[in-house]
Order: C-alpha cells, then structure tokens, then sequence
C-alpha cells in the first residue's frame, strides 16, 4: 500500500553554542534586529532578513535557531548571527 500523505520540510529547529557569555543588554542596544526584554523572558530575539531566520539568545552563549528549511541555511545563518552577536562576547560572570 502507498503512502496517503504527503510531507514536506517547513522549519527546522537547531541548537548552538557560542563558547562565551553575551551581554544582552549591549547587544539589544547595540543591534536594530534584536529585542531584549528581560522581565518578559530571559533571551534576546534576534531576527535576520537573509536569511530569513529568528535567534533565541541566551546570556550563557546558547543560542536557539528557527524558521529555515535546511542544514545548509541553518549553517549560514548561525553563522552570520554568531558574527554579530560575538561582537557582546565577555568573559563568564559579568553582566546579570
């Protein structure tokens, strides 16, 4: 018997981890594209347009990516964002 469905890839979600702590503060005063508000939730939402993708960004440098569709998309943009958002790298233990 066939299948009788038919699926497709819309978004993949992935995981990184930047080896340092970002300072969350900085990078939302310092990057349009981000939003950090954190009496509302611990992360920053970082959105890129090309590729089009949205960040979770995390103090601790753990980073949560959605809204491609592929390894090769996830690569490049992880990529462009770490670029930025290392940009608000410290050392660990600094800001809250």
């Amino acid at each position: 018997m066939g299948l009788m469905y038919d699926a497709q890839i819309v978004n993949v979600v992935a995981s990184a981890k930047l080896n340092k702590d970002i300072n969350l503060v900085e990078l939302d005063m310092g990057e349009r594209t981000v939003e950090y508000r954190p009496e509302k939730f611990p992360g920053a939402v970082m959105k890129l347009k090309n590729p089009k993708a949205s960040f979770l960004v995390f103090r601790n440098g753990e980073i949560v990516c959605t809204g491609l569709k592929s390894k090769k998309e996830i690569w490049a943009a992880v990529d462009r964002m770490a670029k930025i958002v290392l940009e608000y790298a410290e050392e660990p233990g600094g800001q809250g």
